[in-house]
């Protein structure tokens, strides 16, 4: 947990533009604090992980877990082509093909 806890935490400080001091001031402790947490010799208490999520915008769960929390959809790293979505969803095809075999069957009569 704790190797999770300091990779993700450098990622989430990195991601904000903050340096450790920037992170250490705003949370009032040490800048040597932060170092620690993020070599992973240390972990803060439960207060401050609160207060850390508010200050990285991330849920407890991403943070210490590097997991997104329920309900967060990863975004997509590239847009999904044809065939993607064919291997994943191809399913669909069965519902979709029936009803459009039943609309046509129902109006090709008025049609006729």
């Amino acid at each position: 947990m704790k190797n999770k806890f300091a990779q993700q935490l450098k990622k989430l400080r990195s991601n904000r533009g903050l340096s450790q001091a920037e992170l250490a001031e705003q949370l009032f402790i040490s800048r040597q604090a932060v170092s620690k947490w993020e070599a992973g010799t240390a972990t803060p208490d439960l207060n401050t992980l609160i207060k850390l999520t508010e200050l990285l915008e991330c849920s407890l769960d991403e943070l210490v877990s590097a997991q997104p929390s329920p309900g967060e959809q990863p975004v997509p790293s590239h847009q999904m082509n044809g065939w993607e979505f064919l291997h994943r969803d191809w399913w669909l095809i069965f519902p979709v093909g029936g009803f459009l075999v039943w609309a046509l069957k129902t109006l090709v009569p008025f049609f006729s």
